[in-house]
């Protein structure tokens, strides 16, 4: 008997008769022998009417508190709708809210962050044979205030109660059937991985691959909770996300293409060449809370330097006026940015044993005529940033020279 941790998020409940096609589906796990806790989300759509009810109720931004009694209520249906087509079908089963359990977080409202989960009263329910359904996204913190946990809140309830739980594994449903080599709309011939490790997982989904929560993932790691990603209403095996690097001569170099189109560059150029500049441009940069990914700067030689850096698209705007003030304060020559520019990235823990995985990179895209603005690199990723129009022919040209189509079925 295996205690599985079970998380469906907005689309897997997004109606009463998706919620009963969950219900059939925890049933079966349940007739197979298994322990199961329920994970659930607010059905799609109820977070974002419930927070344009709180903009119509308040004058300026609501407040925070208040803002998380009302979204918590989201998942709260859920739990109860559950809970109800499970018992129906005859499977003994009980809900909880966040606080019910006892998920308690730290006080930042709307961003919360789990500290200590009281597992007593789920583990009593689960030798009674009970269903237990635990509404994600949400807890409470040392002063009994309802709590959220931001963005990905019902990934990271879900790993963190199978942490806690130390259960077998963490299965997280979605409307895809696991983690793919790209983005197969992208590219038709991405195929589905069958393992990755966290670490790999993590770097595509902060390199743009919207699977999972990052936050999720760095629990899963943390705490060495395999996780699953499945298709909520399609049988197969998913992906697993585990510790394990298997060491053998069939570990792909590359596990997987990430890219974003998200991302906006910005240069300040003919910067007085002196100790500290770097600090004087990002400075300002990040204290308007603004995040910099790529940066690369060049030494001219009339000791003057040309900065560059990435940030959000959404971002691009707050931060070319921050470098305009830093340009006039330090009596740089120009500020120029670039929003039609895009982030390709190869990603994969064989790279560690493999030489010379950057340069079959760049040769795959100059065969293409594709030129690179900027390249960063780590242990278990390369990435470059290109003009925007040209992303979707550098992800397949990519795809095909690390070898990662899938083998053309016969009769194609």
């Amino acid at each position: 008997m295996a205690l599985i941790v079970q998380k469906f998020g907005g689309t897997s409940v997004g109606t009463v008769e998706r919620i009963q096609q969950v219900a059939e589906k925890v049933k079966k796990f349940r007739e197979n022998g298994d322990d199961i806790v329920v994970v659930v989300s607010a059905m799609s759509g109820e977070t974002n009417r419930l927070i344009e009810l709180a903009k119509q109720a308040s004058d300026e931004q609501p407040v925070p508190r208040e803002l998380d009694v009302m979204l918590s209520t989201g998942e709260q249906v859920t739990i109860a709708l559950l809970t109800m087509a499970l018992i129906r079908r005859g499977v003994p089963a009980v809900s909880y809210t966040g606080n019910q359990v006892r998920i308690l977080t730290d006080s930042a409202h709307n961003k919360a962050r789990i500290l200590q989960i009281d597992d007593q009263k789920l583990r009593a329910d689960l030798k009674a044979g009970r269903v237990v359904v635990v509404a994600g996204f949400q807890g409470v913190d040392e002063h009994g205030n309802i709590t959220t946990l931001g963005r990905g809140g019902s990934d990271t309830t879900g790993v963190a109660l199978a942490a806690a739980l130390k259960a077998d594994e963490c299965q997280i449903y979605t409307d895809v059937d696991g983690v793919y080599t790209t983005d197969p709309r992208v590219v038709p011939q991405a195929q589905r991985l069958e393992k990755i490790t966290f670490e790999e997982m993590l770097e595509m989904a902060s390199l743009g691959s919207k699977v999972l929560q990052i936050r999720s993932v760095e629990f899963a790691g943390k705490y060495n909770v395999p996780l699953r990603v499945l298709h909520s209403f399609k049988e197969g095996p998913g992906t697993l996300i585990t510790l394990d690097e298997e060491e053998s001569m069939e570990q792909p170099i590359i596990s997987g293409i990430a890219f974003n189109r998200d991302e906006a560059k910005l240069t300040i150029r003919g910067v007085p060449d002196i100790p500290g500049v770097a600090f004087k441009i990002l400075g300002p940069v990040s204290a308007a809370n603004i995040e910099v990914d790529m940066i690369v700067q060049n030494v001219a030689h009339d000791n003057t330097t040309d900065f560059t850096f990435t940030v959000h698209r959404n971002d691009y705007q707050a931060a070319q006026q921050v470098l305009e003030d830093t340009a006039r304060e330090l009596g740089a020559r120009e500020v120029i940015g670039d929003i039609k520019i895009a982030k390709v990235s190869i990603v994969g823990v064989g790279m560690r044993s493999h030489a010379g995985v950057a340069s079959r990179m760049f040769e795959a895209l100059a065969k293409e005529n594709i030129n690179i603005q900027m390249i960063s690199t780590s242990e278990i990723k390369v990435s470059v940033v290109i003009e925007e129009k040209y992303l979707e022919l550098a992800v397949r040209a990519l795809h095909t020279a690390f070898e990662l189509d899938a083998p053309a079925r016969q009769g194609d």
